[in-house]
């Protein structure tokens, strides 16, 4: 059955893309678009009911052979039959995975059919979202690297259509074309490391290459040159540095295009690749090192520019970016079963958050800066209710989602010795609470700063629209305990269901160490919290205009976010565009030149040679000719055809040799 479960979002994409607009009424491409994402969640359902209720071992599903066997040369001189099936493969990771996806996708999908209601591209819209679902589900499905790679491209390909879904407007279609260029970048990289597997290990499929990693079938030089390109090309889809200046940009699409690339697909693409290829990360060591670091250096870096944005969308757009930077920090610890556990909590939450914001922006007819909100807990309470769920679960408030997945991923990272990344952890958990309630008390709290037309016509969103957002809200509180600790009395089933993908965490702490760790990370998100009620509340709520005054330059330093698009634009896109000046000069002047050259002195020579050959070559033979001629008219005064002008001549001649032999005698 779970070979069905992308079959179904395939369907509603060609269905829609192909007939949509010009068969189907609203409500038809609305049924196909929904009804094929709620077929494939009852498929990862069933089967995740089956995987239960059997001996938890991975399945295959092959459907054909794409690449018949082929002997291809390996590294030290050795030939192996190389060949590709079309696969895929259902075990406890992809079971997660196949759930996440296809169940925030159809909640994604059920409150676009309000959101989206009066788009003229209502069809085209779907269809890409359908389009969208079924490649992150070929990716997390894939039973080898070729196949996942159809999903890795697959994503990006949709990201670039959803993004610049409104492309009549400018920013829209740079948008979307930032993103796909990004993430081509890290592609680069993403291709040269399955290179290196194909080159040593001369297999692509995923269990092979785990299995012969663990044999040690791999020097740990190849095994981390291959996991750091891996992990590069993982950077350009979930959003790391150095690769995550698309993001941010990619609030010009439609909010239920930023839930769906934010919270359950593309940008935990990376996540998922890393978590199905651990023995290689872990094998290597120095490479999880790395992860550990980015991760934790991301996770603090974007917060950082979350506190300065006046759009609602951005900061959760840099917020995303803070949260993946946890999840990596979680594999780079090695505990990847926690960094799955995060990828899943922050689903729920994320998805939820991007979609309230999305009903804020409707209450206020398309507004999303927050200067221009506030006071609006009392005019749209459903939507304040469910986003207050959402900034508590991110915040890490006891009892909820993120609390549970944040400490697992900020104890495993303690007890491995990654002290610098925990410590940078534990200030981003801060960072993030204040952002979080920043927004918070910016956008509900205060007084109403909309102006007078916007402020008579905020309205509560449509039950579409809060029907999922409540849903979302419930599993942000609640979806936590599937992960709950031994500490808190539970028995950490999310790690053990995981076990046998991903590996158990070998790490352990000593529970009061543990329950330390996990005041200390409560207390900052707290105070976080508290720091944005005495900014925002107590003081008014002005938006930051202090922290304008008081750090000037630290201000206009993270505000800029850092001046790195800038860096982007003149030093690598400028340097782009600089070599490529100098590469067209160098064509027009050194190799047209020397073509041009070639061309005058082929001409002067050609010259030459007609000057001799009419001059010298065919004067010669005219000359020649000439000559002919001449004689010819003497000879033809000698030979007259007359007889007696004969007899003259030979009398004459006769004469002359008288007179000699006489002359000589």
């Amino acid at each position: 059955m779970f070979a069905l479960i992308p079959l179904f979002p395939l369907i509603g994409a060609l269905a829609n893309g192909l007939l949509g607009a010009r068969v189907f009424s609203r409500k038809g491409v609305q049924a196909v678009a929904v009804g094929s994402v709620g077929l494939s969640f009852l498929a990862s359902a069933a089967s995740f009911v089956k995987l239960l209720g059997g001996s938890g071992e991975a399945a295959v599903a092959r459907l054909f052979t794409w690449i018949p066997p082929s002997p291809v040369p390996l590294a030290g001189g050795r030939t192996a039959a190389f060949s590709v099936e079309l696969a895929f493969r259902y075990d406890s990771l992809a079971a997660v995975m196949t759930l996440v996806v296809t169940g925030v996708g159809l909640l994604i999908h059920v409150y676009s059919v309000g959101y989206m209601a009066h788009d003229r591209g209502y069809a085209r819209f779907f269809a890409y979202l359908n389009l969208f679902t079924f490649a992150m589900l070929v990716l997390v499905l894939g039973a080898n690297l070729a196949v996942l790679f159809i999903g890795w491209e697959g994503v990006g390909l949709c990201s670039y259509l959803l993004i610049g879904f409104w492309f009549t407007k400018e920013s829209a279609a740079s948008a979307g074309k930032k993103a796909f260029l990004t993430n081509r970048v890290g592609d680069f990289g993403f291709i040269l490391g399955v290179g290196i597997l194909l080159f040593v290990l001369g297999t692509v499929d995923l269990a092979d290459i785990n299995r012969l990693v663990e044999a040690g079938a791999m020097s740990p030089g190849l095994a981390t040159a291959a996991a750091l390109l891996l992990f590069f090309g993982a950077t350009g889809k979930s959003a790391q540095i150095p690769l995550y200046t698309w993001l941010p940009d990619a609030m010009e699409g439609p909010t239920p295009v930023s839930a769906l690339i934010h919270a359950a697909t593309m940008v935990t693409a990376g996540v998922y690749m890393v978590a199905r290829l651990h023995p290689l990360f872990t094998f290597s060591g120095f490479a999880l090192d790395v992860i550990a670091l980015v991760g934790a250096g991301t996770a603090v870096y974007a917060a950082t520019m979350a506190l300065v944005q006046f759009d609602i969308k951005r900061v959760l757009a840099y917020s995303t970016i803070s949260q993946i930077g946890y999840m990596f920090l979680g594999l780079g610890s090695g505990a990847y079963a926690a960094g799955v556990f995060h990828l899943m909590t922050h689903a729920f939450f994320k998805g939820l958050l991007f979609l309230a914001a999305g009903s804020v922006i409707h209450a206020l007819s398309g507004e999303q800066d927050m200067r221009k909100m506030g006071g609006l807990r009392s005019r749209i309470p459903t939507t304040y209710r469910v986003f207050l769920v959402g900034a508590l679960a991110i915040a890490g408030v006891p009892g909820l989602s993120g609390f549970f997945s944040k400490d697992e991923i900020l104890a495993a990272a303690f007890a491995s010795g990654q002290t610098a990344a925990w410590a940078l952890g534990v200030a981003g958990a801060g960072l993030t609470a204040f952002y979080i309630f920043r927004l918070i008390f910016m956008t509900f709290y205060g007084p109403e700063r909309m102006d007078v037309e916007t402020r008579g016509h905020v309205h509560e969103s449509p039950p579409v629209m809060t029907v999922p957002l409540q849903i979302l809200a419930g599993l942000s509180a609640l979806g936590g305990f599937v992960g709950l600790p031994h500490l808190l009395g539970g028995g950490a089933w999310f790690g053990k269901f995981l076990a046998s993908s991903t590996g158990l965490h070998e790490g352990h702490l000593a529970p009061g160490t543990e329950a330390l760790l996990m005041a200390l990370s409560v207390g900052v998100g707290l105070a976080g919290i508290y720091g944005a009620y005495a900014v925002y509340v107590r003081r008014g709520g002005a938006p930051a205009g202090w922290m304008k005054a008081k750090f000037r330059a630290a201000y206009r330093l993270v505000s800029g976010k850092y001046f790195v698009d800038e860096f982007y634009d003149r030093v690598v896109g400028g340097g782009v565009l600089k070599l490529g000046r100098l590469a067209t000069a160098f064509d027009l002047k050194v190799i047209d030149g020397l073509v041009n050259g070639a061309a005058a002195l082929s001409r002067t020579v050609s010259r030459l040679s007609m000057f001799f050959d009419a001059k010298v070559v065919d004067g010669a033979v005219d000359g020649v000719g000439t000559v002919h001629r001449a004689a010819s008219r003497l000879l033809r005064r000698v030979q007259t055809g007359y007889v007696y002008n004969y007899a003259l001549a030979i009398v004459s001649g006769l004469v002359i040799i008288l007179a000699l032999v006489v002359s000589v005698f």
